[in-house]
């Protein structure tokens, strides 16, 4: 995925895809690449994450892309054979795979981590309001 993020941002979007489809050697409509982006995109900014990224993968796996979705032509160019490659070429792909899939299971601790950081903050600030509300009370009796 990096490989083809030229603005370096992080995300994938339209025309990035765009050039990876073709050089992966299965070029897609403008519309097709729109349809690609959409069934991913969870945040609906148009661009895919690494997050949304893998999510192709997981969708592959699962049965859930359309025999015509260019995602699925995506998730195959992206398998490997070992007999074609060997073992060697095979070891450094599923490195490849742990090392992306352990890089989402910790983006997703982040968000968790922010998530409760959150959840903490909202339940002290309504802890100081309700004390601010008694000692209001008290003032007014």
């Amino acid at each position: 995925m990096f490989r083809y993020d030229a603005g370096r941002d992080g995300f994938i979007d339209l025309m990035e895809l765009k050039l990876m489809m073709e050089k992966l050697g299965a070029p897609q409509t403008h519309l097709g690449l729109k349809s690609m982006i959409k069934e991913v995109d969870e945040d609906f900014d148009g661009k895919l994450s690494f997050r949304e990224f893998l999510l192709i993968f997981h969708k592959a796996a699962a049965g859930e892309l359309q025999e015509d979705s260019g995602l699925l032509a995506l998730a195959k160019l992206s398998e490997i054979d070992v007999a074609l490659e060997g073992v060697r070429g095979a070891k450094d792909f599923f490195e490849a795979k742990a090392q992306a899939l352990s890089s989402a299971s910790k983006f997703e601790a982040e968000l968790k981590a922010e998530q409760d950081e959150r959840k903490q903050e909202e339940e002290k600030r309504r802890l100081r309001q309700a004390a601010f509300l008694e000692l209001k009370a008290a003032f007014s009796a």
